[in-house]
């Protein structure tokens, strides 16, 4: 009977994989970073401001990454509209962090991105920015198609840090 069981449950399993497989689910870009003294006060705290410059180390390293390499130089500029950064756990020296971004509200000319910081599972800061897409005379223009469906892969569809 229990083969037959097994049987049974293994066209449903095999379904399940398969729906599983179908959902896009979004990419998650990641760097890593490591703390060092200089990132650091007298107390051995991370500084707060070194998670607003690490949010510029990885967005631009998305970018070359899995955006485009020549940063759109050719077509426009980003510019980043608003940013944030919310501290929830201290950080020392020579611990490594690794930064995980997504994309989200993915606009015409616009498109939000959050920074997640964890040292191992642990989130110890989160961070967002809007950025806007303009021409090279700094008048708001529409993102290239292509560049708009790269974005849309690390689309988480909202804020995961809540």
């Amino acid at each position: 009977m229990s083969a037959h069981t097994a049987t049974l449950d293994a066209p449903k399993f095999n379904t399940a994989l398969l729906a599983a497989s179908a959902l896009k689910l979004p990419q998650t870009f990641s760097h890593c970073l490591t703390i060092y003294l200089k990132d650091s006060n007298a107390y051995g705290n991370t500084y707060f401001a070194r998670y607003f410059e690490w949010q510029g180390v990885c967005r631009e390293r998305w970018f070359y990454e899995c955006i485009a390499p020549d940063m759109l130089q050719t077509e426009g500029v980003f510019i980043t509209k608003h940013a944030q950064q919310d501290y929830v756990h201290e950080t020392f020296p020579f611990q490594e962090i690794t930064c995980e971004l997504n994309a989200y509200d993915i606009r015409k000319c616009s498109f939000w991105l959050e920074f997640r910081f964890y040292s191992g599972s642990e989130l110890v800061s989160v961070g967002r920015q809007q950025i806007v897409f303009a021409n090279h005379a700094k008048v708001i223009s529409a993102l290239p198609s292509h560049v708009i469906a790269k974005i849309r892969q690390f689309d988480s569809g909202r804020p995961l840090a809540q």
